[in-house]
């Protein structure tokens, strides 16, 4: 198994290489199921993408339609605005989300689900600018 990689299990439904789903926790039922661990090792308010569905294992589930699957899933790269003098590609940087209240066309990009005020990030890509001092860059989480 390549490095940065989780093993978990999820819905059947999701189960597809490339899908990329929030983790929002588990919920009650959970608590009386045996393979509970296994479902609930992932972090709550991380975009996760499945990079690899283990075909043949199957398990029954009390919250999912059908059944779950073994998976693994990475944090993928996240698109975000960030202020332009931290946007200088390979550099470390501390995620702060910005205000973008003027542009809501850009309220996903100012806030974007999956990264947290406060998160260690390496810029991997400047795309773009945005605006006077902001830029869009592409992010990855750096693990704790």
């Amino acid at each position: 198994m390549e490095e940065g990689r989780i093993v978990t299990l999820i819905g059947e439904k999701l189960a597809n290489e490339g899908e990329e789903f929030i983790f929002m926790g588990t919920a009650k039922k959970c608590d009386e199921c045996r393979l509970k661990k296994a479902c609930a090792n992932l972090e709550v308010g991380r975009r996760y993408r499945v990079e690899r569905v283990r075909e043949g294992i199957k398990h029954d589930c009390y919250i999912h339609e059908g059944e779950v699957c073994v998976v693994e899933v990475i944090e993928p790269p996240i698109k975000a605005v960030i202020e332009a003098k931290q946007a200088v590609k390979g550099s470390k940087i501390v995620f702060k989300t910005m205000n973008c209240e003027s542009s809501p066309s850009l309220l996903d990009l100012c806030h974007p689900a999956g990264l947290m005020d406060g998160d260690r990030c390496t810029v991997l890509d400047v795309i773009s600018d945005i605006s006077a001092g902001l830029k869009l860059v592409e992010l990855k989480r750096e693990a704790k």
